[in-house]
C-alpha cells in the first residue's frame, strides 16, 4: 500500500557537476531507487556547482528535494554562518537528514613501489595539489600542520593533470580528495607503481578531521590499510517531503546498498555507523526505517 500511495513520486536530486564521482553516484543511486521501488520513486538528477549551492537552493525549492553536502555546511546554514551569513532563511531550519553517502577521502599519492609511506616522506618532493578545491585546502593545511610547508615544492597546474604528470616524471606526488576507490588514483596505479601516505593516529587527531581507513587492496600495489582523513557527506531533504516517501527512499537505499557496492566499490564503505557524523535531525520517515531496522539512532538526530 505504501508503494501504491507513492506511485510516480518524483524527487529532484542535486549533488555535483557531470563527470565527477559524486554525479556518477547520483546516476547509480537513481537507478537503484528506481529498481528498488518498481519505478514508484524516480530521482531526477540535476547538475550542481557544489555543496554550498545545494544547500542554498533549499530557500527556493518546493516539493521533494534531495541534495548532498557535508554536515558542517548544514550547520552553518542553520546558524547563519560562513557562506550563509549574508543569505539567511528560515527554510534552512527545515533541512532533515536521510542517509550517508561515500565520504570525501584524502589521498596523498607518491610515485614508487613502497605501497605505504609516512607523511614526512613528502619532504623535498614536487607535489601537485590543484587550486581552490577542498583537497587543495586540506593538503596545504596539513603541510603547515606537520612542518612541511617549506619542505615541499608545489606544482602550478590543475589537479586533472596529476596522473599524467606523475607518470611523466614532472611531479613526485599529487593530492586528491574523493570517495575511494577514486578514478584518477586507479588510473595512475594501473600504469605505474604508486605509494599512498598513511597518517598516524596522533597526526589524524592533530588535523581535527574524521579518521578514514582505505582498506589494503583497494589500489594495485597498496596492500596495507592506509590511515587518512575524510570529510563526511550526507544525503538530505527537507520537512516538505512526506514521511512515507522519506521512509521508502531510506529503506530502498539501504536494501540496495550491497547491490550498488557490487557495481561500484565506493558504496561498500557505507555503514549505519556513519550516521554519527550527521548533526542535523533525521527526517521522521528515515527514523521510522532505522528503528524498524534496529539501527541505534543518536538522540541528537531525533
Amino acid at each position: 500500500m505504501a508503494f501504491s500511495a507513492q506511485a510516480e513520486t518524483r524527487i529532484t536530486y542535486k549533488s555535483s557537476s557531470a563527470g565527477t564521482a559524486y554525479y556518477q553516484m547520483g546516476v547509480e543511486l537513481s537507478e537503484a531507487i528506481r529498481e528498488g521501488t518498481n519505478d514508484d520513486i524516480v530521482l531526477t538528477l540535476e547538475e550542481s556547482q557544489g555543496s554550498v549551492q545545494n544547500v542554498m537552493e533549499v530557500m527556493a525549492r518546493q516539493g521533494n528535494y534531495v541534495f548532498t553536502t557535508p554536515p558542517a555546511l548544514v550547520e552553518q546554514a542553520m546558524d547563519a554562518e560562513g557562506p550563509f551569513a549574508k543569505r539567511q532563511s528560515p527554510r534552512f531550519q527545515d533541512i532533515r537528514g536521510l542517509f550517508p553517502i561515500p565520504s570525501i577521502t584524502m589521498h596523498f599519492v607518491i610515485a614508487g613501489d613502497d605501497g605505504v609511506a609516512r607523511v614526512d616522506e613528502l619532504a623535498g618532493k614536487h607535489v601537485l595539489i590543484g587550486r581552490g578545491t577542498f583537497g587543495a585546502r586540506e593538503a596545504q593545511r596539513y603541510f603547515e600542520l606537520f612542518g612541511l610547508d617549506d619542505e615541499i615544492r608545489l606544482a602550478d597546474a590543475a589537479l586533472g593533470n596529476g596522473p599524467d604528470a606523475l607518470k611523466n616524471g614532472q611531479i613526485d606526488a599529487f593530492v586528491t580528495a574523493s570517495s575511494f576507490p577514486t578514478p584518477n588514483v586507479i588510473e595512475t596505479a594501473a600504469s605505474m607503481p604508486i605509494t599512498l601516505v598513511s597518517l598516524t593516529d596522533e597526526q589524524i587527531e592533530q588535523t581535527g578531521a574524521t579518521a578514514q581507513v582505505i582498506p589494503g587492496g583497494t589500489y594495485p600495489g597498496v596492500n596495507e590499510d592506509v590511515h587518512t582523513t575524510s570529510l563526511p557527506v550526507m544525503a538530505y531533504t527537507t520537512a516538505q517531503m512526506d514521511d512515507d516517501t522519506a521512509y521508502t527512499l531510506t529503506k530502498t537505499f539501504w536494501e540496495r546498498r550491497d547491490a550498488m557496492a557490487e557495481e561500484a566499490a565506493w558504496w561498500g564503505s557505507i555503514t549505519p555507523a556513519l550516521l554519527e557524523n550527521m548533526t542535523t535531525p533525521l527526517h521522521p520517515g528515515a527514523i521510522r526505517y532505522y528503528e524498524e531496522a534496529g539501527v541505534d539512532v543518536p538522540d541528537a538526530l531525533r
